[in-house]
């Protein structure tokens, strides 16, 4: 792998961003924008996947790092949560849902193998 010099480089990390970015513009519109504890919750849990991994990236060493991952793929969790929230408010659609349910999902698998990485290069 090479060697990563800023978090941005972090595939998980942009793919973060990118739910984050539409969950964002989804908060924006209809009743959900005027719902402001759901709103609130699932942008916050959203952008906490994205923070955790560029406060790890920003820590000393491997092990503090993969400790925030760990932090990112439990904010993932909760945003999947959130979602089901956001239908069963009728809120979103269950296309909408489904395609931000599978790109979280994609997050949470690129940060559990940049941990398993970071685990054997400790080994």
């Amino acid at each position: 792998m090479a060697t990563i010099e800023r978090f941005e480089d972090i595939q998980a990390w942009q793919k973060a961003r990118e739910v984050a970015s539409s969950i964002y513009k989804l908060c924006k519109q209809g009743e959900l924008a005027k719902d402001f504890g759901l709103k609130d919750q699932i942008r916050r849990s959203a952008v906490s996947v994205q923070s955790n991994i560029a406060e790890g990236f920003g820590r000393e060493g491997n092990k503090e790092f993969i400790y925030f991952l760990r932090i990112a793929k439990g904010s993932s969790c909760e945003f999947r949560s959130q979602l089901y929230n956001l239908l069963d408010a009728d809120y979103i659609e269950e296309p909408i849902f489904k395609d931000l349910y599978s790109r979280s999902e994609e997050t949470q698998r690129l940060i559990g193998g940049f941990i398993n990485y970071l685990n054997k290069a400790n080994a």
